[in-house]
């Protein structure tokens, strides 16, 4: 039992790794996706939506201290890895079939949630580099809300669908290693 709860700690620590090191590299490069989740769906795959939620909540924690606004974003990592893992009770990450929808079904409450910060707390402009498509809807016109909604759902799509993508993949190498992913 405790070969298990150290293998399970050492992947739940590699997957806020993972989190640290996307976002770390989407802000430094301004990228308009995030690469802060990929870490919190790994983990809630393999662990449920505890396990996600735990690696999202820690991930946004580390971060802040490169980016302050990740701390405020937290109630979105802690949604991501809540939904993700209850969406993977049900659905094995080892197939590719699956990952628009499950990408979609991830990416929505977070849309919702991050939009509604974003827009109450930053009015719309934070340390992303969605912020630059947001400030050129805001330019020509367009609500802010709907701006902010707008970009956001684009970009988080995008991204929980790359999220998906390398988590089927890392989880179908992994379950044969691992047979308690099985």
């Amino acid at each position: 039992m405790s070969k298990f709860k150290t293998r399970a700690v050492a992947i739940l620590a590699l997957c806020i790794a993972l989190n640290v090191v996307g976002s770390n590299i989407a802000l430094l490069l301004k990228l308009p996706i995030y690469l802060d989740s990929i870490g919190t769906v790994l983990a809630a795959a393999c662990f449920g939506p505890i396990g996600g939620m735990l690696a999202g909540g820690i991930t946004a924690l580390l971060v802040s201290f490169t980016d302050l606004y990740s701390l405020f974003f937290m109630p979105v990592q802690l949604l991501i890895g809540l939904v993700a893992g209850l969406l993977y009770r049900r659905v094995k990450p080892n197939t590719f079939k699956n990952n628009w929808w499950l990408a979609l079904a991830i990416a929505l409450p977070g849309t919702l949630m991050s939009t509604l910060i974003t827009v109450i707390l930053f009015h719309g402009i934070t340390s992303s580099g969605s912020s630059m498509l947001v400030q050129l809807l805001l330019g020509a016109g367009m609500n802010r809300v709907a701006a902010v909604f707008l970009i956001q759902i684009g970009t988080d799509y995008l991204d929980r669908f790359l999220t998906v993508y390398v988590v089927t993949l890392v989880y179908r190498a992994v379950r044969y290693r691992l047979p308690q992913f099985n």
